[in-house]
């Protein structure tokens, strides 16, 4: 039995390249979510300048995009 280490060192780099991204993007959206909240602190160093409907818009976003990057993940193990 022939190991093509080659193909299973790109297989590792794009699993890990994907499970980082999945979990920036779903921090990135837990971080517009709670910056849209109404009793959030204003003003200071860590301060928004985004909307709270903008932040919750990109939050969106950002939990749609990790849901297709796990959907397309599924996809190619299940084909």
């Amino acid at each position: 039995m022939n190991i093509d280490w080659g193909s299973l060192l790109l297989v590792a780099l794009v699993s890990l390249a994907a499970a980082v991204a999945v979990v920036v993007l779903v921090a990135l959206a837990l971080v517009g979510l709670s910056a849209a909240r109404p009793d959030a602190p204003r003003g200071g160093a860590g301060a928004s300048v985004a909307s709270p409907a903008v932040a919750t818009t990109l939050s969106y976003v950002c939990l749609l995009a990790a849901a297709a990057i796990a959907a397309y993940g599924i996809y190619l193990v299940a084909r």
